[in-house]
């Protein structure tokens, strides 16, 4: 379906809306332009370190007016995941205090010591890393618990560059141990169909826009919707090049990508 079709987008956060704590200038305009015409945004985020609360808040320091359910992250597709298979005895939460919170919240049993009972390393994006949690994970996997991860994200952008993710932790695991994990978040599909369930907009009438070919954009093309790469943050040209995925459209930024659907919109 045509961009001026596009009804429901479902948008990265950080890279792709703002770069750390700095919000993009075309990311208010756009987002007020979606409201407008009767379309529909949800923010979906790869990033379990901060809950859905925290986002909130942020995006209102930010200027930008959210709500909770304006958000969808890897941690609720974890939490759908294990809701649909037997339960765990004790999870060891990898990653945040927040990540931890979240998980119990959602009643999930997890713990951040080594305990017997444990029989699942669930881990995220950790700005709270200690090698304590390094060598408890790995004890974790040498017994041969379940390994499941919230994304395999290598890096995550700041303002002075890029520091390790999810997905680099966890290859350091695996050269550790030789395992991997299974992974739930971004690039697999559940984030995009959850999003669409919820708000019921069909999938020709979907547009996932990020700034990571791996991850967002594949999401996208897994879901069987059609996807907008941003090079507002970790991606480029050259990713793309090299890349077997393939974006339906490139724009610079979200301001680009703003203008490129009003038009289309008007000509529609």
């Amino acid at each position: 379906m045509a961009l001026g079709e596009k009804k429901l987008f479902l948008l990265d956060m950080d890279g792709t809306i703002y770069l750390d704590d700095d919000l993009f200038s075309g990311t208010v305009p756009f987002l007020e332009a979606v409201r407008a015409r009767g379309g529909r945004y949800l923010f979906l985020t790869n990033n379990s370190s901060r809950s859905r609360g925290d986002y909130v808040s942020k995006l209102r320091r930010l200027g930008v007016a959210a709500e909770e359910g304006d958000f969808l992250t890897s941690v609720d597709a974890l939490v759908a995941h294990l809701e649909g298979r037997a339960p765990y005895r004790l999870c060891y939460a990898f990653g945040t205090a927040s990540f931890r919170g979240q998980l119990a919240e959602a009643g999930v049993p997890v713990t951040d010591r080594l305990e017997d009972e444990v029989d699942c390393l669930l881990i995220g994006f950790d700005t709270e890393l200690t090698f304590q949690k390094l060598e408890d994970a790995c004890i974790l996997l040498n017994r041969g618990v379940d390994f499941i991860a919230t994304n395999p994200d290598w890096v995550c952008p700041t303002w002075y560059g890029s520091v390790p993710d999810c997905g680099s932790v966890c290859e350091m695991l695996f050269r550790a141990t030789g395992r991997r994990p299974l992974v739930i978040g971004k690039p697999q599909p559940a984030m995009a169909r959850l999003a669409m369930e919820r708000t019921g907009f069909p999938p020709a009438e979907t547009l996932v826009v990020g700034d990571r070919l791996y991850t967002d954009v594949a999401c996208g093309v897994n879901a069987g919707v059609d996807t907008a790469f941003v090079l507002s943050g970790e991606g480029t040209l050259e990713d793309l090049e090299r890349s077997d995925v393939k974006p339906a459209y490139i724009f610079d930024d979200i301001a680009a990508l703003d203008r490129a659907w009003r038009e289309a919109w008007d000509h529609a």
